[in-house]
């Protein structure tokens, strides 16, 4: 049986207006293009990192269906 790789679904619940480039950049980064988008990417030290420090702009949802 093939391992399943780890992946992370990450919502956008506060826009990057108003924030400093650097956040914007990190946004941009992880794949957000819009507000209330979800996306999902590797489950990776470097993207817990990006998650880390806009962490106040977006939140790691739960996928459906999986344990």
């Amino acid at each position: 049986m093939a391992r399943k790789k780890a992946t992370l679904k990450i919502r956008q619940k506060k826009s990057g207006l108003g924030s400093p480039r650097r956040h914007r950049d990190t946004l941009r980064a992880l794949g957000f293009r819009r507000h209330q988008q979800t996306v999902e990417q590797p489950d990776n030290p470097s993207i817990r990192g990006m998650i880390q420090q806009v962490s106040h702009l977006v939140e790691v949802v739960e996928p459906e269906g999986e344990e």
